[in-house]
């Protein structure tokens, strides 16, 4: 089944290389979509592909990577609109 969130993850989490940390585990997933910091301190992750590779996606999140703290993540799942080609970070 093919799924589709939207996450904002809040913490250390710019700064720390988060977005390029979640460039990789999507790529290496096959998950597609993008990352960007947002404003606020927080990033933001719109992602597509198999719901059990999704759900790995976000395991791997909620841990991020070495330097980063993890304090919060919100999850909104949606329909799958099979929107990207590939996982980028965004401006």
């Amino acid at each position: 089944m093919r799924a589709r969130f939207q996450a904002i993850i809040a913490g250390r989490v710019q700064g720390v290389a988060f977005r390029f940390f979640a460039q990789h585990v999507a790529n290496m997933l096959g998950v597609t979509g993008w990352v960007r910091n947002r404003y606020d301190g927080r990033v933001e992750i719109v992602a597509e592909g198999d719901k059990d590779r999704l759900e790995q996606f976000l395991t791997e999140l909620r841990k991020g990577p070495r330097l980063a703290r993890v304090e919060e993540v919100e999850i909104i799942w949606e329909q799958f609109k099979d929107e990207f080609q590939d996982f980028y970070i965004k401006p």
